[in-house]
């Protein structure tokens, strides 16, 4: 668990939790700073592969570092998304060599939050969402057989809670060379909380539960009161969250910079 310096307007923090039913934990999590920059990331190894956990682990080792190895005058986005293809390609790579690991792959949902902008890459069913003004919003889509049934109309949103392809990925990281990773960008506001989850939590908690539970204070607090909502229902999955409160009022990213905070923007950096 991490917690984010004072001399942001930010305060994050990430916890995993194996949960009650299996022994092995294949989610992994974590939080990192870099200059203005706060991230989360969150990782889910694909169950009844080889490798769940190496690959959820390798994911959000990877995405961190290579985010933080990158260049400052790069976009925080650019440097997520290039961090996440970077972090499939290890998954990929591993796989193919490693006999014993074929096969596997894994959720990714990573945030970066810097001045008042948030950037994120996202693929699989781990969840992002904006808890705003006494709202959940879910910003990620799930990448999951009953959530694009869903949106093709073909089932409602109750009936795919308990569709058998609730779970049933229809994209992963790791499965191919190059990942179809969605990129998610929003403007941020004071007060603003996101929430990453992987589904040990959503998969027990309704959006309702969930936003409850959005008023228990701290970032630390609300990691550690999801997962142990999550385990009081029985939770048969790993559960993860990792969130980001924001506790002032953002700065942003051109303020006082004149042309040198504008720049970047229009060279597309």
């Amino acid at each position: 668990m991490a917690s984010d310096p004072n001399s942001r307007p930010f305060e994050i923090a990430s916890r995993t939790d194996p949960g009650l039913v299996r022994e092995a934990n294949e989610d992994h999590c974590a939080t990192f700073c870099d200059g203005p920059c706060v991230g989360l990331v969150v990782a889910d190894g694909v169950s009844g592969l080889e490798g769940g956990d190496t690959a959820s682990r390798l994911a959000v080792q990877v995405t961190r570092d290579s985010f933080l190895e990158q260049a400052a005058s790069t976009s925080p986005a650019k440097r997520l998304f290039r961090a996440a293809q970077l972090a499939n390609i290890a998954v990929h790579d591993l796989a193919m060599v490693v006999p014993e690991l074929r096969g596997m792959a894994t959720t990714l949902t990573a945030v970066v939050l810097v001045h008042d902008e948030l950037c994120a890459v996202h693929i699989g069913d781990c969840r992002l969402y904006l808890y705003r003004d006494g709202r959940l919003v879910q910003l990620s889509k799930d990448h999951t057989v009953a959530a694009e049934r869903a949106r093709l109309g073909l089932l409602s949103k109750t009936r795919a809670r308990a569709h058998p392809g609730r779970s049933v990925l229809t994209r992963g990281l790791g499965r191919e060379l190059i990942a179809r990773v969605d990129q998610i960008s929003r403007r941020i506001l004071e007060r603003d909380l996101f929430v990453l989850c992987s589904d040990g939590i959503h998969g027990l908690l309704d959006d309702h539960e969930i936003a409850h539970l959005c008023a228990c204070g701290s970032a630390e607090t609300l990691c550690a009161a999801l997962i142990q909502s999550a385990n009081e229902r029985g939770s048969p999955d790993n559960v993860t969250a990792a969130v980001a409160r924001v506790t002032s009022t953002p700065t942003p990213a051109s303020s006082g910079r004149g042309l040198l905070g504008i720049l970047p923007r229009i060279l597309g950096r």
